[in-house]
């Protein structure tokens, strides 16, 4: 088992630096720990054990993250000489390996993190959970009957699991934020251009997507940033350079800001009440911590017609990424994609996809834009913060998001309650995060989520820091668990 379970990603570095371990050793442990424990949640689906050894005995050890264990997803970026597969049979079956690395990865690699493996993911990831048809499904430490969230769920089991203590991670809809709440993690979705996608792709989903990684702690999730925000050539989205590196934020007095909150779902959906007592027992605690707290939030969030409005520019938009997304499987494999070579879903998608006409696609994308400004506006006219639930209910038990035998579009529908909180910041580029504030009386994490202005990640990382001081959460450990006893 993994004796540096319980340190976050700084602390193991901490160890490097100090001389009281070694960059192999770290590696060693989270191999082993994997060994062990990943067989029973589906996490790591590309182990690269001997390589990460081999990397790990040449890394300079007075790099920020020296000799510290990460894993990526497999979906969100690729990684030279590395099976990439996003969730595909197609990929799978074609054996493909990437020969490009993304320059997130370059960037982790360049800090020190040592990747020991790829994680597993949904197909493209489509559907706010991981179960593959490809791979299975990916169980959640804290109970495995239940979903790690998605997309990037593999990575965030890994990382509840005390396999390593940071994963790589994207969210185009809620990916890196839902996980993260399932799985009782630190998920940060920043700002529309912080971390750029380069060299292969410059946007993903209409600029829907962006990427970090899920963590245990605070100032993990801060010092990832600072390894890897900053602009790439080509960029389309330009956004603020931050006036001090993010690691400095935690600690650091935010100042009072003004927060917001909401109890509703966004789509108007009901609730779970200890989804809504999270957030209650969170704003009372921001109000302790001296912030201004007001029972306000942007009108359109929870309001039925304007979630209508927006799931429909978005629906008709991301079929069309679909269909880009499968078409693709030929450029990458000299094979076109298939019905049987991608999942039901998937293909549906894509179908409707090729449906839409280009004219109808620059109205439902400049529809989204519009819609972005009018939520924005909230946080101009005087606020710091919203505060509300990550997701309006529990992690489901899986197989709920499955294709039905007469309908493939079953997972869609399944997957609007679960995403209605966070895609609306997909859409609009603000950062946001999710913090393990709670624990279900069934012993299952809850998530809340704080959303900044645009380029205001600083703020969210003050404040999180704070609350993670006032509430700690780093000693809670889950059903599986590599740290032993």
């Amino acid at each position: 088992m993994n004796p540096y379970a319980a340190l976050d990603a700084t602390a193991q570095a901490e160890l490097v630096h100090s001389q009281r371990a070694t960059p192999v050793e770290l590696v060693q442990a989270a191999i082993d720990a994997a060994e062990a424990v990943n067989p029973a949640i589906n996490a790591i689906i590309h182990p690269r054990y001997e390589k990460a050894l081999a990397e790990a005995a040449a890394i300079d050890p007075t790099l920020p993250f020296a000799g510290v264990p990460i894993v990526i997803k497999d979906l969100d970026g690729t990684l030279a000489g590395e099976p990439y597969h996003a969730g595909t049979r197609h990929l799978r079956d074609a054996s493909y390996v990437a020969d490009v690395t993304s320059w997130t990865f370059e960037r982790l690699q360049a800090a020190g993190f040592v990747i020991i493996g790829k994680t597993n993911t949904p197909e493209f990831g489509l559907v706010p959970t991981t179960e593959p048809d490809t791979y299975g499904a990916s169980r959640n430490p804290w109970n495995p009957k239940h979903s790690t969230g998605g997309s990037s769920g593999g990575s965030a089991a890994a990382v509840a699991a005390g396999i390593v203590p940071a994963a790589h991670a994207g969210d185009g809809g809620g990916s890196i934020r839902i996980p993260a709440s399932e799985c009782g993690l630190v998920g940060l979705k920043p700002t529309r251009g912080r971390v750029p996608l380069g060299p292969v792709e410059t946007e993903a989903w209409g600029g829907l997507v962006s990427r970090l990684a899920v963590t245990h702690t605070v100032r993990d999730i801060a010092g990832i940033l600072d390894a890897v925000n900053g602009p790439g050539a080509g960029d389309p989205y330009g956004v603020s350079t931050p006036l001090r590196p993010y690691v400095d934020e935690v600690g650091a007095d935010p100042g009072k800001l003004r927060v917001g909150y909401t109890l509703k779902a966004g789509d108007a959906s009901s609730v779970d009440p200890q989804c809504a007592a999270a957030v209650e027992r969170t704003v009372e605690l921001l109000a302790s911590l001296g912030h201004e707290v007001v029972d306000t939030a942007p009108t359109q969030l929870g309001n039925e017609a304007f979630f209508g409005e927006m799931s429909a520019h978005f629906l008709t938009a991301y079929p069309v990424w679909v269909a880009q997304s499968v078409d693709g499987l030929s450029r990458l494999t000299g094979t076109p994609a298939t019905a049987e070579s991608v999942e039901p879903l998937t293909w549906a998608l894509a179908e409707a996809g090729r449906l839409v006409d280009a004219v109808g696609f620059a109205h439902a994308t400049e529809g989204l834009r519009t819609l972005s400004r009018v939520i924005q506006n909230w946080w101009s006219d005087g606020f710091d913060l919203l505060v509300n639930a990550t997701l309006p209910e529990l992690p489901p038990t899986l197989g709920q998001f499955g294709a039905e035998p007469d309908n493939p579009l079953a997972g869609i529908f399944r997957s609007t309650p679960i995403v209605a909180n966070t895609m609306p910041f997909n859409i609009t580029g603000q950062p946001a995060i999710s913090l393990p504030m709670a624990m279900s009386e069934s012993g299952l994490p809850i998530g809340v989520q704080l959303v900044a202005a645009f380029g205001r990640d600083d703020h969210l990382i003050a404040v999180a820091a704070q609350l993670e001081a006032a509430a700690p959460w780093i000693d809670r450990r889950p059903a599986i668990w590599a740290g032993g006893t």
